[in-house]
This record gives structure tokens, sequence and C-alpha cells, in this order.
């Protein structure tokens, strides 16, 4: 069993490092994104200062973005770690990178909006955990800010307003009317996870679960590789841009899943993730002890 102040010492590095630093697969898109847009344009404008923003995130170990966003572990443990182990780790990982600023005090108490100054509270972090065997832990880390929370949607099919069936091209529908609804409230260029299927509560769950995947991945199911291709197309000739001037690039990738489903339900659950799309992983050995990092600086997209 991995000693508590050991994995809390990880987490804390882990959580700092997905606080000011984009993975490189992230940083690869939106480089090519910026390249895309016309000198002088207004989106031009806007990959720039988003560019100018990584650089001095990473260069001041300062968060990426004010709203460091809502704390999602997802951890596959090796079978030397419990869960409760983990959570102890986690939530004093959590209080110290808040307290030495990697996280801002953003967890507020939904009856009376006190805030705890700890990002401590029911429901925060977010811990997904799964038991597993061997002496290998994988913990992933997300920070997803409030602004592409609150552009997430969800459809049940069929929507006689989009003329969406329950098909696949009723989903592409579902899919691109989020975006166009999101306009540049969700900090676009940004990435879409999806999940058809499932119920309301497990298709959100899924449709985060996308954004752990490389921005650069073929999904194994050809007819969803085929999907996210036309939303990445499609979604970019909408004419919304960065931040909502206009330009060519509105969504880096699309990334969609699939659950099964009740006959009576048909749902399409779309996760918005921004710009600033703050995902990083480790791997532990035994002792609690890091062994890789998942995404490096030097991603391929």
């Amino acid at each position: 069993m991995p000693h508590v102040t050991k994995l809390e010492t990880n987490l804390l590095e882990l959580i700092r490092r997905t606080s000011v630093e984009l993975p490189g697969d992230v940083r690869a898109a939106l480089e090519a994104a910026r390249r895309r847009e016309a000198p002088g344009s207004n989106a031009r404008y806007a990959m720039d200062l988003i560019r100018r923003n990584i650089e001095l995130a990473a260069a001041n170990s300062a968060p990426l973005c004010q709203d460091t966003g809502a704390i999602l572990f997802y951890v596959r443990a090796g079978g030397g770690l419990c869960q409760d182990d983990f959570v102890e780790a986690a939530r004093r990982a959590v209080r110290t990178a808040t307290r030495k600023g990697f996280l801002r005090q953003n967890s507020v108490n939904s009856l009376t909006g006190a805030n705890s100054g700890t990002n401590l509270g029911p429901g925060s972090p977010v811990v997904h955990f799964q038991q597993g065997k061997g002496g290998e832990t994988e913990v992933r880390l997300i920070l997803k800010g409030g602004g592409c929370e609150n552009v997430g949607a969800q459809y049940s099919l069929p929507d006689d307003r989009l003329g969406a069936d329950r098909d696949l091209d009723g989903c592409r529908k579902a899919i691109l009317d989020a975006v166009w609804q999101a306009q540049g409230k969700g900090c676009s260029p940004g990435v879409v996870g999806v999940c058809i299927g499932g119920d309301r509560a497990t298709g959100f769950e899924h449709s985060k679960e996308q954004f752990l995947r490389k921005l650069g991945d073929r999904n194994p199911d050809l007819s969803l590789a085929a999907l996210e291709a036309r939303i990445v197309r499609e979604a970019n000739r909408l004419g919304i841009g960065p931040m909502g001037f206009g330009g060519r690039t509105t969504l880096l990738a699309a990334k969609i899943g699939a659950l099964n489903r009740v006959p009576a339900s048909f749902f399409v659950s779309v996760s918005y993730m921004c710009w600033a799309f703050r995902r990083q992983g480790i791997t532990l050995d035994a002792d609690g002890a890091i062994r890789r990092w998942l995404h490096e600086k030097s991603d391929e997209v």
C-alpha cells in the first residue's frame, strides 16, 4: 500500500502541472488552429493571446485560467491501493494546491453560497475509482471550467425542432446544435465529448470520459470515427471561430462514445471543453512513486 504522504505529494504535483501546463497534443492543435486564421483578423489576434497565455502560465507556474474548474480524478488502482487511502490523499493534495494558488478557491455551498476556501466539500473533488489488480496505478486528472460546463447539452431523440431522428444523422444534428448554441461562451476553439445512449446521468459521465482521449486518436468504431471527423468539418464551417470572433476554427476535435440504452430513451449527451483543455495523468508504482507522465509537452496531436 503506498504511503499516503508520498501519494499526496505526487497528486499535488499532478494538480500543479494540470493547472499550469497544457498537454502537447492540445498545444499542437491550438498552434495549427492559430496558423489557419488570417493574419490581422480578430480570430488570429485571439489565438495569439491564447498562445501568450499558455507561455506565461507555464513560465510562472500559474493557472492557465482564473477558473480552475471542477476537479475530476479518474483512477484505475493497482491491488495495493484502496479507495479510502486515495481519497484521503487527494483531498489533502487539493487543500494544499488551493493554499499554494495552483487552484482557485472555487467550491461553494449550493444552498448558502459560502465558499469552503479549500475546494473541499460534497462533490469536490470528484473521484471515479476502479479497483484493479497488479501493482501499477493510473491516475488521470481533468480540471473543467464552469464556462465550458455551462454550454453542455443533452438531447432526447427524436427532436422535432432539429428534425433529428434516432440515428447517427440525428446525433450529428444534435451535436452541431450544441456547438451552435455555445457560440463563443464556451471559450472556443474547444473539444466536444459526446455519449450516444445511456441514461441521463451515465450519458454525461461517459461524455466527459471522452476528454481522456488524445486529440489525434482514431475511434475504433468506424461509424463513430467518421461522425467525429464530419462534426469537426461542419462545425468549423459555422463561422463561430476563436472566442466567438469568427474564423476557421471552432472545434479542435470531437470525441464520441456510445452506451447501451433502454428502448424508450435515446439520449445524446454533449460536454464541451474550452481551449484551456487541462488534463494530465500519471502512473504510480506500488510504493506510490511516479513512473511516468501520460502527457508531455512534445505529444503529437
